[in-house]
């Protein structure tokens, strides 16, 4: 198995490529209309998170085009957090900022504009006790290499009756061990994920209450290998 700080090293790696390509190729994102016939989406002028088909079009219209090629989620933990104004919410990996931005939009609507970006990783986060009432995320937690401390720290910035609202990737089947043992797999949100029952017994390991998987949030992924879950819980 790789070594845990190799993995953080290659998981900030790999995603820091990936966010200086989508910001060399501007906001036309990965297909331009100048370039139809580029191989990577068949023309398809989208961004990849329209062509997902996670979001909403009209959610993806307040935001602008960049941050929406920026997508590298596997749900859409927002659309099934049932926010509510005032409430104090955590993105936990935001990514492109996608989920962490639609967050603010509601905040938005809300009169507020108390939003921020802290650098830390999910095992420690830069959170004080009891400070969130929502915490999401999305497809961030199977690239932990300890995600019963990912869960713990959940647990422990929520506030009593806050809720944990996350989407991520489940596996169908044992993997060989070369593909266990694959950085790029583990980067490519593979090698690292758990099956469901275990990744639903670590949230309730640390004290999470109702933990359960969302049918209408999960969907295919990987055909006979994983699949994504949207998995809701709460703090008692």
């Amino acid at each position: 198995m790789i070594k845990d700080e190799a993995i953080r090293e290659q998981v900030r790696k790999h995603y820091g490529q990936q966010a200086v390509t989508v910001g060399e190729k501007g906001a036309e994102g990965c297909c331009s209309p100048s370039d139809s016939s580029s191989s990577c989406c068949g023309g398809d002028t989208r961004t990849k998170a329209e062509r997902t088909g996670l979001y909403a079009a009209s959610d993806l219209a307040v935001l602008p085009q960049v941050v929406a090629e920026a997508s590298w989620g596997s749900g859409n933990p927002v659309a099934f957090a049932g926010l509510q104004p005032g409430e104090v919410v955590v993105d936990l990996g935001s990514g492109g900022g996608l989920d962490c931005l639609l967050a603010a939009e509601n905040a938005a609507e809300a009169g507020a504009s108390n939003v921020e970006f802290r650098k830390g990783e999910l095992e420690a986060l830069p959170l004080p006790d009891a400070s969130a009432d929502v915490i999401i995320s999305n497809c961030v937690i199977n690239l932990s290499p300890d995600k019963g401390k990912v869960f713990a720290e959940a647990f422990r910035v929520l506030r009593p009756g806050g809720r944990l609202v996350v989407s991520d990737i489940v596996l169908l089947k044992e993997l060989p061990e070369d593909v266990r043992k694959s950085s790029r797999s583990w980067c490519e949100c593979v090698s690292g994920a758990l099956g469901d029952e275990e990744f639903l017994l670590k949230a309730e390991q640390v004290g999470f209450a109702d933990v359960h998987i969302v049918p209408d949030g999960s969907r295919e992924y990987a055909p006979g290998i994983a699949r994504s879950v949207l998995v809701r819980a709460r703090k008692p």
